[in-house]
């Protein structure tokens, strides 16, 4: 079947292509009545992933025409199972796929065949799922997507749990995805341990928001880890009790805080906060009393390292990314949906974040705080 498709498309598109450079529709006259015409085909055995396949290559009389989907004296024609991949991890559906191909090359694929094609790479998405990782991740964002998925005759709400790395290298790589009914502390502990098994001896700085019970799950598996609670989720969480009128300048009044020389400083700032606005606002002081411990660590390296560590906008930029390709989806209808999915979206996400900014500095700012935790 796919080879039959393989000699549909190549021979419908080297006939387009063949119209074009004629300038005039087969079954016409050329214009004017004089000029190059088309002069019959000549068979070719191309070698494609699924064998060899037979094709007519069409001729024109000048011998001028020069075919850009197989080219001249060509002998093997792949991809076509990555173009229909390539479109699925854009979050086209089989449907969306089966149009497409049709408005393109004027072939009609059955979305059962769209299916098999997509389906070959859950092979590679449950090899992906349980490589070897590295010894020592300097940084590890952790954090997860809420997807709607199909189970028992209903559509339930499940968490697909993420988790980023930051490799010596300073490269970004997703090292795993796991699914569960909810977000919870308990269960980014099985996480963790996994990563161990599959190789991880140590993490640096592990960036987290502000789940409740996440910093002691994490200690529990690497017990050296500094925990970081995300500042951009704390803010987040203050604003909530911000009425619009004071909004500006509680986030200019917070800033002093985060953007403090030291903990220490830090400190200073928030009591100064609570000072003004401890009255109406208790309650975001509080939150940041509670959090304290992990909001300071990142305090201690300079500028370079603080960027990096301060958030988890490098996770959350990558979940935009999937979000782009699950929005038109609704719902999936098994969970090896969800994950085949998401795989595909990792995978074509990547050039757009994988490399971390002021790597160089940010490594050697770890190498004096760390010293030999870090690998040289």
């Amino acid at each position: 079947m796919l080879a039959g498709l393989t000699k549909r498309l190549v021979e419908r598109a080297m006939e387009v292509e063949l119209t074009d450079h004629l300038g005039y529709e087969h079954g016409e006259s050329p214009p004017g009545g004089t000029g190059n015409t088309r002069n019959g085909s000549t068979p070719k055995t191309l070698q494609t992933e699924h064998g060899p396949v037979e094709i007519d290559t069409p001729r024109d009389r000048n011998g001028s025409f020069e075919p850009r989907i197989v080219r001249k004296r060509q002998r093997r024609f792949e991809g076509f199972d990555d173009k229909i991949i390539a479109l699925y991890s854009r979050g086209l559906s089989t449907r969306d796929i089966q149009a497409y191909l049709q408005d393109l090359y004027g072939v009609e694929v059955g979305r059962d065949l769209i299916s098999r094609v997509t389906d070959a790479v859950m092979d590679d998405a449950r090899a992906w799922a349980s490589r070897p990782l590295d010894d020592v991740y300097p940084i590890v964002f952790l954090d997860c997507l809420v997807l709607k998925i199909r189970e028992g005759g209903s559509v339930q709400r499940k968490a697909c749990y993420l988790a980023l790395g930051v490799n010596m290298e300073g490269e970004r790589e997703v090292l795993g995805m796991w699914f569960q009914e909810t977000e919870g502390a308990k269960f980014w502990m099985q996480v963790l341990s996994e990563l161990k098994q599959r190789g991880v001896q140590d993490i640096l700085i592990c960036c987290v928001d502000g789940l409740k019970g996440f910093p002691e799950a994490i200690e529990a598996i690497f017990p050296r880890t500094i925990v970081q609670t995300c500042i951009v989720h704390l803010i987040r969480h203050s604003l909530k009790y911000v009425p619009r009128r004071q909004y500006d300048q509680v986030v200019k009044d917070l800033r002093p805080i985060y953007t403090a020389i030291d903990a220490d400083a830090a400190l200073a700032a928030l009591e100064a906060f609570d000072a003004k606005w401890g009255d109406k606002l208790g309650v975001i002081t509080q939150a940041w009393r509670n959090a304290w411990e992990h909001v300071t660590p990142f305090m201690a390296f300079p500028p370079e390292v603080r960027r990096v560590i301060y958030t988890t906008n490098a996770i959350e930029a990558l979940n935009r990314q999937l979000r782009k390709a699950i929005k038109t989806k609704g719902h999936f209808p098994n969970e090896d949906a969800a994950r085949k999915l998401i795989y595909l979206a990792v995978t074509n996400a990547v050039p757009q974040w994988t490399k971390t900014r002021n790597w160089t500095l940010a490594l050697l700012a770890f190498k004096i705080h760390f010293g030999d935790r870090l690998p040289d």
